[in-house]
């Protein structure tokens, strides 16, 4: 039997809701799919399945492309069905497929009579016009609460046995049911922290032995020893990542080109053939955007420089001349938490400046939006530990509040994590359970209960992120909070080693506890096209470089105690040893390959074989129209 995958909430408070769940039945079964309604305690819910051959159809309306067995992204036609590759579980689309056809389906439903349908209600009555969509109507005029992605309860059930609850492998990962369940973007999600959990390994292990273990008279080459060899595994992290991304896409068989969306704007005609005014009009689009990107740009960073960093600062200052260590610890957790809140502001303020940009897909929004909030967070995360560290070249007060940040900063965000999904679940059901009891106003209401998942899942909460889900899911936070911590090992690497291995430690329960949460606490999300991670790759390469920079200074200062900034042959083997680093970032970036020697071979031999088909086709069509115009030509004459 097809698995019901979406949900549809209908209100109960209209007058007229039985004859709504009776249209909306009828016309969701005209178009093939299976409905299931569900009585609830305020409102009623309509569980929906399709089966394939309707999925197929929607499909070749949308005019959905698809990999084909060549490797070749081709349009889906419904007769040529056998040409397309399935996905690893048997089933022919994928759910980012499958919910963009159940959107194309449900949202297509229109009036196709002559005439309204009138919805009549005590106070007012509800017209569907003809040609009209009839869910977007509901929506507008409340009768229709919302739609939405509902779990597979057999493949959940599956995925919390053998992944969210799997301590005993406690890294490897099914990536490929998380795939076919929940679609790209969080399996590579799930892919990256992974890998990144496992290569924390090394240094966390380094890390522990250069603080625990006395080298005497080497000591002074230990600390710059073990930033060598950090900066080494950075840079081949991130490479050996890139290939593991390319190894992915081309198992899932995903088809990403990196200009492919830029060109949109050319599709039908080419540059050279445009006239001139379209030309300067392209070129006037191009500059506008560019300018308006530089502006909002500008006001983050102004805000930052004037806002945020005097606030910084002055933390920074108070925890160096408090005394108390408890007040201190207090003082931590009280700017914790006051910082979240500026910075879930400032991230509402770029979301507004990024729809006022020219940008010119979707990803670049995301990617924009990335970029701005990370500048805040970046502020708040790391001037305070610079302050200590080259202002007062107090190392000691820097271990501290890297270890308290490494500490309470985690507790905090996964307290936060996992309990404010609860919270409000709780809260809804409660408002729900107290709705019935006053409309019921009897004993019957107190006997109330839960009686479907498909309630259960409406209560849960939406994955989104933290500044709000316009453009971007729940995974900007997890990859947020993997880009501080990652910046603030890194940065800080050669004044506290050991904080590697409290990163590896906090990444080991943080993947089961993400896991848990997107299968337990949340909805079903909403699939989002994504085949790479995006602007977060280009954010752990920047931290790298600036992590050579900050690893430095403090490496003067551990060696120049009395802060004449000398140019000590030490300290100059420091500033060589510099660019040293800065060379190997971006040598060893071109030493590994970014993609398999396999997956380019296969995707040669795609393009061969998509080559030759054309060519054999195209050949045969000149014949035939050959033949036929040689066959014509005697009865002209």
């Amino acid at each position: 039997m097809d698995a019901f995958e979406m949900g549809v909430v209908v209100c109960k408070k209209t007058t007229v809701v039985d004859q709504i769940v009776d249209l909306l039945v009828d016309q969701f079964q005209n178009i093939g799919l299976i409905v299931d309604r569900v009585a609830g305690l305020n409102d009623e819910f309509l569980k929906l399945a399709a089966p394939v051959e309707v999925l197929m159809k929607a499909a070749a309306e949308l005019q959905l492309k698809k990999r084909t067995h060549i490797g070749v992204d081709l349009q889906f036609e419904w007769d040529e069905v056998d040409a397309f590759i399935r996905q690893s579980d048997g089933s022919l689309f994928c759910w980012c497929e499958r919910f963009r056809c159940y959107n194309h389906m449900i949202y297509g439903i229109v009036n196709e009579s002559d005439t309204a349908i009138i919805l009549k209600s005590d106070s007012k009555d509800v017209r569907w016009e003809p040609g009209k969509p009839l869910l977007w109507k509901l929506e507008k005029e409340g009768m229709v609460k919302e739609v939405f992605p509902i779990h597979d309860e057999v493949k959940r059930k599956r995925l919390l046995k053998y992944w969210a609850l799997n301590w005993r492998d406690f890294i490897n990962q099914p990536l490929d049911e998380i795939y076919a369940y929940y679609g790209a973007k969080i399996a590579m999600y799930f892919a990256f922290i992974g890998m990144y959990t496992k290569w924390l390994f090394f240094p966390a292990a380094l890390g522990v032995l250069v603080q625990l273990v006395d080298f005497g008279s080497l000591q002074f080459i230990i600390l710059p020893f073990f930033f060598l060899c950090i900066i080494s595994w950075a840079v081949f992290f991130l490479q050996f990542w890139k290939r593991k991304n390319s190894t992915l896409l081309a198992s899932w068989q995903i088809c990403y080109s990196v200009g492919s969306e830029s060109a949109y704007k050319y599709m039908y005609s080419e540059w050279s053939s445009l006239h001139l005014s379209e030309k300067e009009k392209f070129q006037r689009d191009e500059w506008l955007g560019h300018m308006l990107r530089f502006r909002n740009d500008a006001i983050i960073i102004l805000s930052i420089i004037c806002l945020q960093l005097p606030f910084e600062l002055a933390y920074a200052h108070l925890y160096e001349i408090i005394g108390s260590d408890i007040m201190k610890f207090g003082l931590t957790a009280i700017y914790l938490f006051s910082i979240q809140y500026f910075t879930q502001i400032g991230g509402k303020v770029s979301v507004k400046l990024i729809k006022h940009e020219k940008n010119e897909s979707s990803e670049y929004r995301a990617n924009s939006l990335i970029y701005k909030v990370f500048g805040l967070y970046f502020m708040q995360s790391y001037i305070g530990l610079l302050y200590h560290a080259i202002l007062h070249r107090n190392f000691m007060t820097l271990r501290q509040v890297i270890t308290q940040r490494l500490i309470i900063s985690e507790l905090l965000e996964n307290l936060m994590e996992n309990a404010l999904p609860y919270i409000k679940y709780s809260y809804r059901k409660y408002r729900a359970f107290r709705n019935k009891r006053k409309r019921e106003k009897g004993m019957a209401a107190r006997k109330s209960y839960f009686n479907s998942r498909v309630e259960k899942e409406y209560f849960k909460p939406i994955y989104s992120a933290s500044i709000g889900d316009e453009l971007e899911d729940g995974l900007f936070d997890e990859f947020l909070e993997l880009a501080l911590q990652f910046g603030m090992v890194m940065m800080f690497a050669c004044a506290f080693p050991p904080a590697f291995a409290f990163a590896a430690l906090n990444n080991v329960t943080e993947i089961r506890a993400d896991a848990l949460k997107i299968l337990a606490m949340y909805r079903r999300p909403v699939p989002r096209v994504s085949a790479t991670i995006g602007a977060w790759l280009n954010i752990f390469q920047f931290l790298i470089v600036v992590s050579i920079c900050t690893n430095c200074i403090l490496l003067v200062c551990l060696y120049d105690r009395e802060g004449n900034w000398n140019i000590s042959p030490g300290l100059a083997a420091i500033l060589i040893m510099e660019h040293v680093l800065l060379l190997i970032k971006f040598g060893f970036s071109k030493i590994v390959p970014e993609e398999p020697d396999w997956v380019k071979a296969n995707r040669m031999k795609n393009a061969t074989q998509a080559q030759n088909m054309c060519s054999k086709q195209l050949l045969r069509n000149i014949s035939i129209r050959r033949g036929t115009l040689v066959t014509r030509t005697p009865n002209d004459d």
